[in-house]
This record gives structure tokens, C-alpha cells and sequence, in this order.
């Protein structure tokens, strides 16, 4: 048997988390258990630990660590209270794992595993080798594939990436995208049970939208925000608009307030969603027109309902994107350029990302190697 510990920091990494969830539910051979921790636990950011327990799951551990603010000695702060209460949780449960899952970039996440490395936890990496120059998650992100054992990366392109940072060309591995192994056996909604939950008539031309800041350039948000809300305010004219709100980033909390001022402008043509859920978000992508914004999932989902996205910025500057990915900066008159020329529009290729059951083939190669190599 072996014992699995999976770190889930988000809304964000547990969406991608859900199919190999399901899978270690499933699997004879497993034991795992939920270490929770991060905006799941923040009711600022929905409290989106009720997700997890809505989806049948059980939450062995919660560990507190954000603060309320998000300038950046907050954030900076907050690593550092994220590191401390890790440190002192691996020391009381550093043998309880033969294995711990982390996903992503986040800069918790990143502290989490930090907080694992003088303890000897061997970590497995989903998602390594991205890039993404308009974040400083780009940082957190190699720091977490050096720190971990295994890496499971979603293209060839970024294997090789993480291959050259660890200096070894072992234990990564290519499975694709696991978030859109979501889509396997998931009723999305129609658009009356879509309306009937969340008040939102897809009938009506609607663009999804997902901002969140650029962390590199942190300073520039202020005018990058005043952009959003004067080409928000037009595009209103045309379309209903469906924000998701940021995650806990430097600046964050700048965007939320550009966000709520529109939304009371125009109470019933601006929708807020602090949390879909992995079932809503993809019922809305598939009901929407198309998608705005500087979100990873514009990258990579959004090509498997066929929608066009318009990224915005620097945020995924250097990520690895499909033909449906069109990219304009923070100018209100290129942004709403390029959206009336999508208008109507459908995108018939094939998502680059998309690979036929990525948690089997996580699973599997963890499970072959615990047998045998450190299972014994």
C-alpha cells in the first residue's frame, strides 16, 4: 500500500486535481489524503474548501496561512507563515507519506514544499516546465520541480524544460493535461439548468472573463485595471459578461474592486462568480462566445469547447498555446478590436494539450516505480 498525500491550495489545482482524485478513490493499492490550505480556506475567495467536501471527499488537514491584505510584503509574509506552519506539519507527519502531490505555481504552494525539502519528502510535480514571464509564479514554479522527485508535465516542450532546470533527464514524464480528462463522463449543463443555478441566461451573448494581475510588474496594475474597467464598460454594450474573480495575488484585491464598481453600473449584464466549480466554469466555457483575459485556462481548456480566446498581457507570456489563443496588451481599443472580429465565431481545431487519460498514466508510472524501486 502506499500512502499518498496530496497538497490542494486553490479552487484552481483542485479542478485539475479531481480525475486523479477519483482515480486514487478507486485504486486498491493507495491511501491518500487531503492536505488543504491556501484561499481554500479563505471566505474572501468563497471558502472553496466546501467544493472539495461537496464532491464526497474528506479533509484529514487544514492549515491556515493567508493574510486578508495583498501588497507585497503580505505576500511575501504569508510564504513565510505558509513555510513555518509546513515546517512544523512535516515534522509531525513527515512518515505518514510515501509520496505527496503538488500542482502548479502558486507562491503557497511553492512555500508548502519548500517547507518539505530538510524533511526529506519525496514530492511529485504536476505541471512543471511552463512559462509564464508575466507572473512570478514562473519563479515558484521551478522552484517546486527542483524540490520534487517526480515531474508530470503536460507537453514534450515542457519535459524538457524541467529535464535542463533538474539536471536529469529521469522521472518526468508526458500525460497531458488532466483537467480536461474532466470532461470524460462530466454532464455539463444546458443552458436552462445553467440559468436555474446560477441566474445567468447563456441565451444571451456572453463572454467569459478571467483577470488576474501581473505579478512581475506589479506596479503597472493600477493602470492596467483602469483599462479593464473603461473596456469592460464598453463591451457591456454588447455582450453580458461572466467574471471570475482573482485568486490571491499581489494586487488582487485591486481587480475585485474594478470588478464589484461594474457589476453595480450594470447589475444585470455583469455576472461575479467567486467559484464555479470545475462543472459550472466548463458549463459556462461551453455555453459562452468566447473567452477574455490572462488565465492558464484559456491556454488550455478552452480549445476543447471550440471557443476562441483573447489573452490579454504578459501574465502567459511564453506558455505554449493553440491556434485559438490571440494575444493583445492591456489597450482598450486593440482588446475590443480583436473581440468584435471573433464575434460569432468558432474554433474547429485540436487542443495541443489533450491526451488520453493523464491520471492512469500518473498512476501507473508512480505506482510501477514504488514497486519498484522504494516500495520495498
Amino acid at each position: 500500500m502506499m500512502n499518498i498525500g496530496v497538497l490542494t491550495s486553490s479552487r484552481a489545482d483542485f479542478g485539475i486535481y479531481l480525475p486523479l482524485l477519483k482515480r486514487l478513490e478507486k485504486c486498491p493499492d493507495v491511501h491518500y489524503e487531503l492536505i488543504v490550505f491556501g484561499t481554500h480556506l479563505s471566505a474572501t475567495h468563497g471558502h472553496t474548501i466546501d467544493y472539495i467536501t461537496q464532491a464526497g471527499l474528506t479533509v484529514k488537514y487544514r492549515i491556515v496561512s493567508m493574510l486578508q491584505t495583498d501588497d507585497p510584503e503580505s505576500i511575501a509574509t504569508a510564504y513565510a507563515l505558509t513555510n513555518l506552519k509546513f515546517a512544523g506539519f512535516w515534522s509531525e507527519h513527515k512518515s505518514e507519506f510515501d509520496i505527496v502531490f503538488c500542482l502548479g505555481d502558486r507562491y503557497e504552494m511553492a512555500s508548502a514544499v519548500n517547507a518539505g525539502i530538510p524533511f526529506g519528502i519525496r514530492f511529485a510535480h504536476l505541471y512543471g516546465g511552463e512559462t509564464t514571464l508575466g507572473a512570478i509564479d514562473n519563479v515558484y514554479r521551478h522552484q517546486i520541480s527542483l524540490a520534487s522527485e517526480f515531474n508530470y508535465v503536460s507537453l514534450e516542450d515542457y519535459a524538457n524544460r524541467v529535464r535542463d532546470l533538474v539536471g536529469k533527464h529521469v522521472n518526468c514524464t508526458v500525460v497531458g493535461s488532466l483537467s480536461l480528462e474532466n470532461l470524460d463522463g462530466m454532464e455539463l449543463k444546458d443552458i436552462d439548468e445553467f440559468a436555474r443555478m446560477w441566474g445567468i441566461d447563456m441565451n444571451i451573448p456572453t463572454i467569459l472573463i478571467t483577470i488576474h494581475p501581473e505579478t512581475v510588474a506589479y506596479d503597472k496594475n493600477h493602470a492596467y485595471a483602469a483599462v479593464i474597467f473603461d473596456t469592460i464598460s464598453e463591451l457591456v454594450r454588447s455582450f453580458q459578461l461572466v467574471i471570475t474573480m482573482p485568486n490571491a495575488d499581489t494586487n488582487g484585491m485591486l481587480y475585485r474592486r474594478v470588478f464589484n464598481e461594474l457589476y453595480k453600473q450594470s447589475p444585470s449584464r455583469v455576472f461575479l462568480i467567486e467559484s464555479f466549480g470545475t462543472e459550472g466554469y466548463f458549463s459556462c466555457m461551453k455555453h459562452c462566445s468566447m473567452l477574455l483575459g490572462n488565465t492558464s485556462s484559456g491556454i488550455i481548456e478552452a480549445a476543447s469547447f471550440g471557443k476562441y480566446v483573447v489573452n490579454i498581457g504578459d501574465r502567459q507570456k511564453g506558455r505554449i498555446a493553440g491556434d485559438n489563443v490571440l494575444n493583445v496588451s492591456f489597450n482598450k481599443d486593440e482588446i475590443i478590436s480583436m473581440v468584435k472580429s471573433l464575434r460569432n465565431k468558432r474554433f474547429d481545431g485540436v487542443n495541443i494539450y489533450w491526451k488520453e487519460q493523464p491520471s492512469k498514466l500518473i498512476l501507473d508510472d508512480l505506482l510501477m516505480k514504488y514497486k519498484s524501486t522504494w516500495g520495498d
